[in-house]
C-alpha cells in the first residue's frame, strides 16, 4: 500500500490518538493564533496612524542623554555643547526622505501697545514686564510651511517677496486677530514696541545668594519699525466631540499661540535679536550682536511617514553630539504606551506558546510512536524505506495539524480580539497612556491623537499578513516538532523489533 493511503488509514483507524493529537494543536494553536492577532493588530493601527499623522520633524537638544553624561562625569567638570550649524541643517534637508523644509530664527517677542489676543477666559497669563506676548518667526524663505502644510491660511496680502527675503525687509506677516485688534490692515506701517527684562547686577559683590534671588529685573525698551505684508487666519479644524477637555484646553491654547505669531523675515529677527541684546548688555561687539543668542528652528516635511525611521538614523549621524531629530509620530508611542506594552507581551507569548508546543507535540508524537514500533518495525522487515516510512509519519502529522491550524485560526482570532479589547478598555493599559505630558511647541509637529483614538482604531480582523503569519509560524512548529519523533524511527531496528 502507498505511503500516502497509509497515512490516512492510520489516521481513521486510530480515532483516539488522533483526537487526542487534534486537541493538543488546536489548544496550543489558539494561544499562538491569539497572540499573533493581537501582535499583528496593534502593528496595523501603529502603521495605519501614523500614516495620517503629518510626517514632519525637527532638531531638538537630548536633554536625557546630556543629564546621563553629566551625572557620569566628575564633580564640576562640565561637557561643552555644540550646537548645530546652519550647514548642518541644510545638509539634512538634502537627504533623500525630505519633501521641503523650512529654517527660521524662534524667539518671543514682548509688547505694550501692540495688543496681542488673549484667553477671553483669563486662562493665559505672561507675566514679566510686558503686557503681552508674541512669538517671532524669521525666516530666510519666503515659503513658510505653516501655509503650504494648512495650518494657516494667506488671506490678504501676497506674503514675503523676494526683495524682502535678500534684504531682510521689515514685512510681517499677522493673524486676522491681532490686526483687528490694532486696526491693521496690508500695507499699513506700525512700531513694535519691544519689551525686554534686564537683570539688575548687584550693589555689591558680596550680595547674598538670597539677595540675588529677591532683585527684580528691570524693562528697557525699543522701537522696531515693521510693515504688514500679509495676513492670515488659523486653520480650524472641525471640533471633536469625543475630545477630552484637557485635549480641548490644549487644542485651544495652540491655537491662541498661533494667532500671536509673527512672521517675519530673518534680516529683521536678527535685527530685533541684536537690539534686544543691547539692551540687555549682552552684545560683544558692533559686528556679531545679537548672533551668539539666535536660535535657530528647523522644521522637515518628509515624503511619507514610512521614511520616518531611515531620515532619523541618517540625520542624527549628521548632527552634533546632544542633539537629535525628534518626529511629529514619536506622539504615537507616547499616547499608545498601553498599546505598545500589549505588542510586547503578545510576542512574548507567540514565543513562550512557540516553545510549550515544540516540547509538549514531540513528546506526545514520540509517544504515539513509541506504541507503533511494531507497526513501523513490520514496514522496514518488509523492505520499506526509512524515508517512505518518515513520510507516512510526517503527513500524519500534518494533516491533524493542518486541520487543527485551521480551526484554531478562527477561534484564536476570535479568543485575541475579546481578550485584547478586554484589556485595551482596563485601567492597566489606560494608566500606561499619558498623552497630556506632551505638547510640542512647533504647532506642525502636533496631533490631537488620543489613546481613545487609538482604541476606536484597534480592530482584529482576518487580515492576509495574521493568516499567513499564523500557517507558517503554526506549520513551521509542527514540522520542527517532528524532529526528535523522526530519530526514533531511525534509531529502530527491525530484527530487535520483530524477535
Amino acid at each position: 500500500m502507498d505511503f500516502k493511503k497509509r497515512a490516512i488509514s492510520s489516521i481513521v483507524r486510530r480515532k483516539g490518538k488522533s483526537v487526542i493529537l487534534f486537541l493538543v494543536v488546536f489548544i496550543l494553536g489558539n494561544v499562538i493564533a491569539g497572540a499573533v492577532a493581537i501582535q499583528q493588530s496593534t502593528t496595523n493601527v501603529e502603521v495605519e496612524t501614523k500614516k495620517k499623522m503629518r510626517p514632519v520633524a525637527t532638531v531638538e537638544m537630548d536633554y536625557e542623554a546630556y543629564e546621563k553624561e553629566m551625572s557620569a562625569a566628575a564633580a564640576g567638570e562640565d561637557q561643552a555643547i555644540n550646537e548645530p550649524k546652519v550647514k548642518d541643517y541644510e545638509k539634512i534637508s538634502k537627504l533623500p526622505y525630505v519633501k521641503r523644509y523650512n529654517l527660521f530664527i524662534s524667539s518671543g517677542v514682548g509688547t505694550n501697545k501692540l495688543k496681542a489676543v488673549t484667553d477671553p477666559n483669563g486662562g493665559m497669563s505672561y507675566g514679566g514686564s510686558s503686557k503681552y506676548m508674541f512669538s517671532l518667526k524669521g525666516y530666510n524663505n519666503k515659503d513658510i510651511l505653516d501655509v503650504s502644510e494648512g495650518l494657516i491660511k494667506l488671506t490678504e496680502g501676497d506674503g514675503f517677496t523676494d526683495n524682502d527675503i535678500k534684504k531682510g525687509s521689515d514685512a510681517v506677516i499677522i493673524s486676522q486677530e491681532v490686526a483687528e485688534k490694532n486696526n491693521l490692515s496690508v500695507g499699513d506701517n506700525f512700531v513694535l514696541d519691544a519689551v525686554v527684562e534686564v537683570m539688575m547686577e548687584a550693589e555689591t559683590s558680596e550680595a547674598s545668594e538670597e539677595e540675588e534671588m529677591q532683585m527684580q529685573p528691570k524693562s528697557a525698551t525699543f522701537d522696531q519699525p515693521m510693515r504688514v505684508a500679509g495676513i492670515f487666519n488659523v486653520v480650524q479644524k472641525k471640533a471633536d466631540t469625543q475630545q477630552t477637555e484637557q485635549q480641548r484646553s490644549d487644542k485651544e491654547w495652540r491655537a491662541l499661540e498661533q494667532m500671536n505669531t509673527i512672521y517675519t523675515t530673518e534680516g529683521a529677527a536678527k535685527a530685533i535679536q541684536k537690539k534686544s541684546d543691547e539692551k540687555m548688555g549682552t552684545s560683544t561687539d558692533e559686528g556679531s550682536a545679537g548672533e551668539e543668542s539666535i536660535y535657530y528652528e528647523t522644521t522637515y516635511v518628509l515624503k511619507s511617514s514610512e521614511d520616518m525611521d531611515a531620515f532619523r538614523e541618517d540625520a542624527d549621524a549628521l548632527l552634533p553630539e546632544y542633539y537629535h531629530v525628534v518626529a511629529s509620530t514619536d506622539q504615537y508611542e507616547q499616547v499608545a504606551g498601553g498599546l505598545t506594552k500589549l505588542n510586547t507581551i503578545a510576542k512574548y507569548i507567540v514565543v513562550v506558546a512557540v516553545a510549550a508546543t515544540l516540547l509538549i507535540l514531540s513528546l506526545v508524537v514520540l509517544l504515539f510512536l513509541r506504541d507503533r514500533k511494531h507497526e513501523l518495525g513490520i514496514y522496514l522487515s518488509f523492505g520499506e524505506s526509512r524515508g517512505k516510512v518518515i513520510a507516512q509519519i510526517v503527513l500524519e502529522l500534518l494533516l491533524i495539524s493542518s486541520v487543527a491550524l485551521l480551526f484554531s485560526l478562527i477561534t484564536g482570532n476570535f479568543l485575541g480580539g475579546a481578550i485584547s479589547r478586554s484589556l485595551i478598555q482596563s485601567d492597566w493599559i489606560n494608566n500606561a497612556a499619558q498623552p497630556d505630558q506632551y505638547l510640542y511647541m512647533n504647532n506642525l509637529m502636533q496631533s490631537d491623537l488620543s489613546f481613545s483614538d487609538i482604541q476606536q482604531a484597534y480592530k482584529v480582523t482576518f487580515s492576509f499578513g495574521y493568516i499567513l503569519t499564523y500557517l507558517l509560524v503554526g506549520l513551521g512548529t509542527v514540522l520542527i516538532s517532528a524532529i526528535l519523533p523522526l530519530l526514533y524511527i531511525l534509531r529502530l531496528n527491525p530484527k530487535k523489533i520483530m524477535m
